[in-house]
This record gives C-alpha cells, structure tokens and sequence, in this order.
C-alpha cells in the first residue's frame, strides 16, 4: 500500500533529506566483494516505505536539528532494519519478501547472512564515527532487543501456552524498539532533554508496536497485495499472533482444544517443508473472524496509535510534529 496523499503531504518538506539518505545509502555498501553491494541494493530496493529514516529525520527536526549528521544516523537505522530483514529471512526459511523473492531465495541463505553481518558492520562504523555515545548505546541495545525478539519468536511464538504479554513482548523487542531509537536519535542530535527524549521514545514504541498488530491482523484479514505474500502465511507456519490469542480467549475448552491441535499440525507441516491442510487453515481463520480476533487487534492498533500520537502533546506544532502524527495514523489506514 502506498503512502496517502496526507502523509505524502507532511513529509514534503523532507524530499531532499530523504534523496540524501538514498544516497548514503548506496555509497555505504560500497565493497571489493561485488555481491555485497548488489544484495544489499536488492534488499534496500524492496519497496520498504523507510519510516526508521524519517523518524531519525523528523525526530531531529522536531527540535531544531537538519544537519548532516541526522542523515547518517537514518542511514544507520535503515541499514539496521534491512541486516535484521537479511537474517529473518534466513531463520524463517522466508521464500518471498515484499511481493517478491527474499534476498535468501535468490542469492543463497549464507549470501543473505553474510551480507547482513556487512550491513551491521557499516552502520556500527557510521555510529562510532559519528561520536554520539548515547545513540550509539541506544543502537547497541536496540540490536540485543531485536535478537532477544526473534529468539523469544522461535522459542515461545508455536508454543501453546503463549500469552498475550509474550506475544506484545516479541513485538516489542523486533519492531518497537527500532522505531523507538530512531526517533530518539533524531532527537538526541536536536539537543531534546531526556524528558523529551523518553516522551518521543515512547511515541515511536507505541506506534512499533501498532504497525505490527496490524501487519498480524491483515495475515488473516488482509490480500496478497496489502501483505506482499499469501494471506494466513503466519498461521501456516503455526505461529500464534494477537489475533488467535484474542479468539482462544473466547473459546470454549474443547473449541480451543481443537483450534490449539490445528496450529500446531501447522508447525509441524512448515518443519517438514510441507503446506498446511487447507479446511484446516479454513477452520481456523473462520473461528478467528467468528470471535472477532483480527477486528479486536485492529481495535488495539488503534489505540496504541492515539496513545503514541498523545506523547507529542508537549511539543511545539509545526511540520516535523504533524508529519509524526500522520506517520501515526498512516500505520493503521494501511487496512484500507
């Protein structure tokens, strides 16, 4: 889905900014060893709309800052995102990637880790030669969130008794915490004072984890296009995402029971490289619909937007404010 006219609007007084981040983009990957660079511009080409980039933009602007540094800083964060896309691919044996084939389908799974270890490499040598102690811890921790997030994914995501706080806990550390530090780095270079800093640090951790509550109610909910792969592709592989927790909270015992035993026929399936039974994918998405699972994680985005979108109160209006408030509301009008 592309960016609304709205956003579109309140972010036009970045264009140049967000070309120079392209830029820095390419020109940091550059390496003797040709795949590097040709990997890393097909996984940063994929179609990602780059909200950690602007983020660290409008997180600086919000407080002044439209220097140079803010663009390396964006840089860092999206080369952040994308390693951690290059490895994520490669833990969950993903084929496809936005609508097109992963970076591991096409060029081999140890290519796609070994040039998101590169993409590591490049954006801590841009955190240290940029000086900033507190960024650099932000972003230090930030990557031990997002191993954190994708262990508990593996460990705990196909495990029956998964509760709720787990589940908010792995999006927390994949997703939220990225966006949180991007934006609090945009503000660190805006010289914010730490109550401004945690304020915005909260507003990009509620809208982290928005984004992804979304993301996991469009898997039953949403098309292949709106997705960029095939609806139910989480359920196939047996994960248990917010919207099947909130329906096995209404089901009664021998209902869950029976929904618990599909799921996990469905791990089992993906474990062995084979495709889930499709009445019983069927089976499962009609009692998600049926105890308003997708519609009630739709609700809580919802809410976690507003919430986010209140921590900005204290802060001057103007463009770098608004384009956060509609960056808040783009992540749950992409239900279109």
């Amino acid at each position: 889905m592309s960016a609304p006219p709205s956003l579109d609007s309140a972010l036009s007084f970045l264009q140049d900014d967000l070309k120079a981040v392209e830029r820095a983009l390419v020109d940091g990957t550059a390496s003797i060893a040709g795949l590097i660079p040709e990997v890393a511009e097909y996984t940063l080409g994929g179609g990602g709309k780059r909200i950690r980039p602007i983020l660290v933009l409008l997180g600086a602007r919000l407080f002044g800052y439209a220097g140079p540094r803010a663009i390396q800083i964006a840089a860092a964060a999206e080369w952040l995102h994308s390693a951690s896309l290059l490895h994520d691919d490669v833990v969950d044996g993903a084929d496809t990637r936005r609508g097109r084939a992963s970076a591991a389908a096409l060029y081999g799974a140890r290519q796609a880790v070994l040039v998101g270890d590169y993409l590591y490499a490049v954006l801590c040598r841009t955190l240290v030669e940029d000086g900033n102690r507190a960024i650099l811890a932000r972003f230090a921790e930030t990557i031990g969130h997002m191993a954190e997030g994708e262990v508990l994914q593996l460990t705990r995501s196909f495990a029956p008794g998964l509760d709720e706080a787990t589940a908010l806990e792995v999006i927390g550390r994949k997703t939220s915490s990225l966006l949180a530090t991007a934006v609090e780095s945009g503000a660190i270079l805006g010289g914010a004072k730490p109550d401004e800093q945690r304020a915005l640090r909260e507003y990009g951790w509620h809208v982290g984890l928005a984004f992804q509550l979304v993301d996991d109610a469009l898997d039953y909910t949403g098309t292949s296009g709106e997705l960029g792969k095939q609806p139910l592709a989480d359920l196939s592989e047996g994960k248990l995402t917010l919207p099947l927790l909130l329906a096995l909270q209404e089901c009664a015992g021998s209902e869950r029971a029976e929904l618990l035993a599909d799921v996990e026929a469905f791990a089992r399936s993906a474990a062995h490289g084979r495709a889930p039974a499709a009445e019983r994918l069927a089976h499962v998405s009609q009692a998600v619909e049926r105890h308003g699972g997708a519609a009630r994680t739709l609700a809580r985005a919802r809410r976690l937007v507003e919430e986010a979108i209140a921590r900005l109160e204290p802060f001057e209006d103007g463009p770098p404010r608004r384009a956060l408030i509609e960056l808040a509301r783009f992540v749950v009008a992409r239900r279109s």
